[in-house]
Order: structure tokens, then C-alpha cells, then sequence
């Protein structure tokens, strides 16, 4: 009788494994086939269509991804600047952080491959200042918007030319839609 015991215990536990594994293969199945099903209903929806509107659906999302910009602004930080400003009576200096808010990952990779340029240009733009012309906030928005027009420059040689016609006007705040840097954010200014 001791050997008919174990024996019967035994079948039981092959038998819960072997359900268990024949539940989940099932359900494997049926969440294929939902899937299948629900694949094969999107499909068949848009072969139904005339092939001109269904051709036009799918070109449609296609030039909307290509006008809208999706996801966070992209800044590149350049290294700090220590300048010596113009100043007749005495020493003043600008040390100040720049943050470039570009228009996507590639100009970023642009902005790091110049990086010598545009820190001579900003470093001969800052030089130029005195203490009087950074000592306000319009001054500092001037300032970032000089240096947003000079680096666009140097990061887009051909625009910069007709930059350079409307430089006798003002600067605008904004940068054009199509400009490789945005904007130009100073995350530390510090005039001494």
C-alpha cells in the first residue's frame, strides 16, 4: 500500500503541469489570433477603399511628421566665457554661460564641429561691449541676439550674407523658422 500512495500523488502533479502548460498555449493562441484578426481587418478596411484615397491617407501623416517638430528643444551649452569688456576708468570683466537652443540634433553636431569659430566670433562680439551695454536686461537680450545672428552666420555662410544687409536694422528677438540656432540663453552672466 506504501507504493500505491506516492504513485497516486504523482499522476495528479503531471496532470496540473500538463493543464497548466496546454492553458497558456491556448492562450498564446487566442492573443495571436486577435491579433491576426485585427491586422488582417485594418488591411482588408483600407484595400476596400478607391487606391487613390488610400494613397492619400498614407501621405497625409507622412507630410505632417515632416512639419511638426515632435519632442523636447535641443541645447547645446558652450564652455564659459571670461571676457574683458571696454571700459576707460577700469577693469570690467563678463563671465558668462551660453546655451544654444538649436533646431535639431544634427545642427547640434554642427555647433560642436565649429566650436572654435563661434567662440572667436562670440569672444570678439563681447569684447566690443562696455559695461553700460550689458548692464540691463535688454542690453544682455541685445547681446544674445547679436550672438545668435553671428553663429547662424557662421553655421549658415549663404543666409548670413543677407543677415548682414539687415544688420543695419534692428535684431529681431526671434530667430527665422529655418535658422539653425533659435535662440541663444545665457545661464550665468556676471559683470565685475
Amino acid at each position: 500500500m506504501s507504493d500505491a500512495k506516492p504513485a497516486d500523488a504523482a499522476a495528479p502533479k503531471k496532470k496540473g503541469k500538463l493543464f497548466l502548460i496546454i492553458g497558456i498555449v491556448v492562450l498564446v493562441l487566442a492573443l495571436g489570433g486577435a491579433a491576426a484578426f485585427l491586422l488582417m481587418k485594418k488591411s482588408h478596411s483600407t484595400d476596400g477603399e478607391d487606391g487613390e484615397e488610400a494613397a492619400a491617407e498614407t501621405q497625409k501623416p507622412a507630410k505632417k511628421e515632416k512639419v511638426e517638430k515632435s519632442g523636447p528643444p535641443i541645447f547645446v551649452k558652450l564652455d564659459t566665457f571670461t571676457v574683458r569688456l571696454q571700459n576707460e576708468g577700469a577693469d570690467s570683466y563678463l563671465q558668462a554661460v551660453p546655451e544654444l537652443r538649436v533646431l535639431d540634433a544634427h545642427v547640434a553636431d554642427d555647433v560642436k564641429a565649429y566650436t572654435p569659430e563661434i567662440r572667436h566670433k562670440t569672444l570678439l562680439v563681447i569684447s566690443g561691449k562696455t559695461p553700460a551695454d550689458v548692464n540691463n536686461p535688454a542690453g544682455v537680450q541685445k547681446l544674445a541676439n547679436e550672438l545668435r545672428v553671428t553663429i547662424n552666420d557662421i553655421l549658415n555662410p549663404s543666409k548670413g550674407k543677407r543677415k548682414k544687409r539687415e544688420e543695419a536694422e534692428e535684431i529681431s528677438d526671434t530667430a527665422d523658422p529655418d535658422d539653425p540656432v533659435q535662440a541663444v540663453l545665457f545661464t550665468s552672466f556676471i559683470v565685475q
